[in-house]
């Protein structure tokens, strides 16, 4: 009777163990998914911010070779990993940044893919805003060319007039 008591337990104990390891295993595989998840979007960001520091610099060639990495960057996001929201918004813009993208790709008229960049600002803050991004965004907007664009540096830097009116705008909002 002692023994069978004894076995009772110990096999208790193992199942207990088992369980808790399971549940500990399951719990640290979904953290790894949001991490994941979390990260989706960011080489689309990145690949913006490219583009937008190469207007700043004026320099289309550079522009154009900057949003040949964006395009490469939307194909890339796997729509399946995107947080619920993000996917909504994501299926909304998807077109329009991809367009956007292949536009200011296909010239190197500098003013062409400074007017392109205009709608391509605006799909982007449309997605980062629902991101909740590692590091404040600031949405800064230029009078001179009616237009916003996003910035990670709370500095203006006008990529819709590059050198001959760099300090042209102001911060409107900051995304965290």
């Amino acid at each position: 009777m002692k023994k069978s008591i004894i076995a009772l337990a110990t096999a208790l104990t193992l199942l207990f163990s088992a369980n808790n390891i399971q549940a500990n295993t399951a719990k640290s595989e979904s953290e790894t998914i949001e991490i994941v998840d979390a990260s989706q979007l960011q080489p689309v960001y990145d690949a913006y911010f490219n583009v937008k520091d190469a207007l700043i610099k004026s320099d289309s060639k550079l522009t154009s070779a900057k949003a040949k990495d964006l395009v490469t960057a939307i194909s890339s996001v796997k729509m399946d990993k995107l947080k619920s929201d993000e996917h909504t918004v994501w299926m909304k813009v998807v077109k329009k940044l991809t367009a956007d993208a292949k536009s200011i790709l296909a010239t190197t008229d500098l003013k062409k893919q400074r007017d392109t960049f205009k709608s391509l600002s605006k799909s982007t803050y449309d997605l980062i805003k629902v991101s909740n991004p590692d590091q404040p965004i600031y949405k800064q907007y230029c009078p001179m060319a009616d237009a916003d664009w996003l910035s990670k540096e709370k500095a203006v830097k006008n990529p819709y007039y590059g050198s001959s009116m760099l300090t042209c705008g102001n911060v409107v909002e900051t995304i965290k």
